[in-house]
């Protein structure tokens, strides 16, 4: 007959693998490009419980500065797309689990569309609103 100590003990070692398990797929997870890299089909602002959506009027170099200070964050990596193609996506990872939010910025005319949004989870808690702000603030 087990022991309740032992017992203890095995919840506990089972606990920390699946804990570490679930950081490890959150780590590793590929990002699949063809799903994260899509046109943003939005035509206003619009705050998601998973995301945001952001529009500018775009002017000289509005796009460039975006894609500047995106990149410019840290733990931040181009995922797929080119300046070039003024539609890039990027991962910006969270610090101390990695979780990754996918950031579009995409040029369309005379506007800038900018998509935030996570990948595992319902809610973001504001923080893809947020560095859309923070992006938007780097042109005034």
């Amino acid at each position: 007959m087990l022991k309740w100590g032992t017992i203890k003990m095995v919840l506990v070692c089972f606990s920390i693998c699946a804990v570490t398990g679930v950081i490890g797929y959150v780590r590793l997870a590929p990002s699949e490009a063809e799903r994260w890299h899509q046109s943003i089909d939005a035509t206003q602002d619009k705050d998601l419980g998973s995301g945001a959506v952001r529009i500018v009027v775009a002017e000289s170099g509005t796009f460039s500065a975006l894609e500047t200070a995106l990149k410019g964050i840290e733990r931040t990596t181009l995922l797929a797309g080119s300046s070039s193609e003024a539609h890039v996506t990027y991962v910006t990872r969270s610090k101390w689990f990695g979780f990754p939010d996918y950031t579009t910025l995409e040029q369309s005319g005379e506007t800038v569309k900018m998509f935030g949004r996570l990948r595992f989870g319902r809610k973001d808690f504001g923080v893809n609103a947020a560095r859309l702000q923070k992006l938007m603030s780097t042109l005034k």
